[in-house]
């Protein structure tokens, strides 16, 4: 039968019958359904779940097949796995930082050039400023609820006890529950000292030695050795007392001061009840799916997980092949299990953009006489702290999305924390800041296989305020270069960690400043073992040169901010301390139902 351009005659113009009015009827409807459906696959609901202190070895998706992480590797089964997925900080302050505004912390003046690396207080004063933007904050404006559940880690006031400056809810979240500051030995009864211990141990020091001047003084007189009038010597009592006091009103209770438990802007529990806390987060999480399953929602779950002290509730305890972390990676497993079946139990599975990660790499330094509390980073070197080494930003990165995002893909290309914010700010519809640096690039591209290639053609690696080294993807010939600057001083020398501190330091004697640079090829040697030199790679200047003229135009977006880790800022402030009841006797416990007693 020949067509209409073949015998140059038009069709006759056909008559819709009365009847066939319903039939359009319901086609119009049908194809108002589909676009009402199209523009809500536009706005998924959003959740993204952040591990603490989490090597990327400990999970059996990465390899690990000691440790049972069944639904995590499940999660990886369902959807995308990158292997390159780096943080922009290698401790927990500034790398949620990066995380939550998509730049550099140090642009937000939440990273230091020396002396504190974190947070050490809720009293203090130091925090995120509120002039960053948070993906919440946008995805608010975009119509979605916001919820926090977990670690917070990034400042409550500023000036008063009331005025939440840094608060979540201050930065795009309308609901929290959780910590406003994270978990450390501290808010463990039976642990050492870990805020600021060596402080604490010189203060300490010091007033003994005060103490007993004032002993041996006081004894003098009484024994007619010396000729001063007991007036001075109360007096100069006094002044020893009030050091004593200075310093021991904050650091005498640390757990009282930092381990509590906030909804929204009110404090449940001062000090927090450390064995009950996995399950009202989890209670917390699962009740904010149900609340706002009819979406869209964002729910950032913060895990305490697995941050020393390691509570572990006693349905996991000893049940790992790795102690006490072992037993505490499972936990949190299982507890990611129960926030995965609860969108799944509420059909929203398919809806649902799911993403998971670490803050940074393991910690090699937590252990005790017995065993290793810290985590395991696979074949890459270094661990927490350590901002260029990949074994301290090398962390897990998995996403899903149902029928949107393949399932089983793997990706090898250089990503960071910071591009999720630009990520999850296309998937719901909005834009990301054009007044400022944003280092993070979107990963729809990438995820949906849109894209080959990252985004990414240079990343620079800092600890603190130090730049420490530079990563290049040449794209054309598909080598993926690592440029050191500066590396961490192993103690004891070869232990491949800083056993003895707290982490490796950033700056001064604790570091070799490397001149030229170290380089690797990170696509042939991702361990970092083989250091490359002009002999044995022909383009060792060439590659370094590179490397150096994207560094400089890097530092040309560079621009000087308040200082967030300022000994001004950090020092806990008891007027800026947040308290249940009448300070200084900030006490207050709920129970399960969340009723304050």
């Amino acid at each position: 039968m020949g067509s209409t351009a073949q015998t140059g005659r038009a069709l006759p113009a056909t008559r819709c019958p009365r009847d066939c009015g319903p039939l359009v009827l319901m086609v119009g409807l049908l194809l108002r359904t589909c676009e009402l459906r199209a523009a809500g696959a536009l706005q998924p609901n959003i959740l993204l779940i952040m591990a603490d202190d989490l090597g990327i070895g400990d999970l059996g998706c990465y390899g690990n097949s000691t440790l049972r992480t069944p639904h995590i590797d499940r999660l990886a089964e369902e959807g995308v796995r990158l292997t390159q997925h780096l943080a922009a900080a290698p401790l927990c302050t500034p790398s949620r930082a990066a995380f939550l505004t998509g730049r550099h912390s140090f642009r937000s003046g939440m990273d230091a050039s020396d002396g504190y690396r974190a947070l050490q207080w809720n009293g203090g004063s130091g925090g995120l400023p509120e002039n960053e933007t948070t993906f919440a904050r946008i995805l608010q404006q975009q119509g979605y609820a916001t919820g926090l559940i977990g670690k917070w880690h990034q400042g409550v006031n500023c000036e008063s006890r009331v005025d939440h400056c840094h608060h979540p809810l201050n930065h795009g979240f309308d609901y929290f529950y959780g910590m406003p500051f994270t978990l450390v030995n501290d808010c463990h009864p039976d642990r050492p000292p870990e805020v600021d211990a060596a402080t604490r141990a010189k203060l300490w020091r010091y007033t003994q030695m005060l103490a007993l001047g004032m002993l041996t003084v006081a004894a003098s007189k009484a024994c007619g050795l010396i000729s001063v009038s007991w007036k001075a010597v109360t007096g100069a009592a006094g002044l020893v007392f009030l050091f004593f006091a200075s310093w021991y009103a904050s650091f005498g209770f640390v757990r009282r001061w930092n381990c509590i438990l906030m909804r929204n802007h009110d404090v449940t529990e001062q000090p927090m009840v450390l064995e009950r806390t996995a399950s009202l987060m989890l209670k917390e999480a699962v009740s904010y799916i149900e609340r706002n399953k009819h979406g869209p929602f964002l729910l950032f779950v913060s895990l305490l997980h697995v941050h020393i002290p390691l509570v572990t509730t006693k349905e996991f305890l000893g049940e790992s092949q790795h102690g006490l972390y072992g037993d505490n990676v499972e936990e949190m497993d299982w507890l990611v299990g129960e926030i995965l079946n609860a969108v799944e139990e509420n059909g929203l599975k398919n809806t649902t953009f799911t993403y998971f990660t670490s803050d940074h790499g393991g910690h090699l330094e937590a252990r005790d006489e017995h065993s290793q509390l810290g985590g395991w980073n696979g074949i890459y070197r270094g661990g927490k702290g350590m901002g260029g080494w990949e074994g301290g930003i090398r962390v897990p990165g998995i996403f899903r999305w149902p029928g949107v995002l393949p399932a089983g893909r793997v990706i090898h290309e250089p990503t960071s924390l910071m591009d999720v914010f630009p990520t999850v700010v296309q998937l719901a519809g909005g834009q990301v800041p054009q007044d400022r640096v944003i280092d993070g690039r979107s990963l729809v591209p990438l995820l949906q296989g849109a894209a080959e290639h990252s985004e990414h053609e240079f990343l620079f690696h800092y600890c603190g305020k130090h730049l420490h080294a530079a990563r290049w993807h040449d794209k054309d010939s598909g080598r993926l270069w690592k440029v050191h600057y500066m590396t961490p001083r192993f103690h004891p020398e070869g232990a491949g960690a800083c056993y003895g501190q707290g982490v490796c330091p950033c700056s001064g004697e604790g570091v070799t400043q490397h001149n030229p640079p170290l380089l690797f090829e990170l696509s042939r040697d991702p361990s970092e073992a083989r250091p490359l030199t002009p002999g044995s790679e022909p383009l060792y200047h060439a590659v370094v040169a590179r490397v150096g003229q994207a560094v400089e135009e890097h530092r040309e977006t560079l621009s000087p901010v308040p200082p967030q880790f300022s000994l001004s800022n950090i020092l806990w402030k008891p007027w800026l301390q947040p308290c249940c009841g009448i300070f200084p006797f900030c006490s207050c416990t709920q129970d399960e139902d969340h009723r304050e007693t």
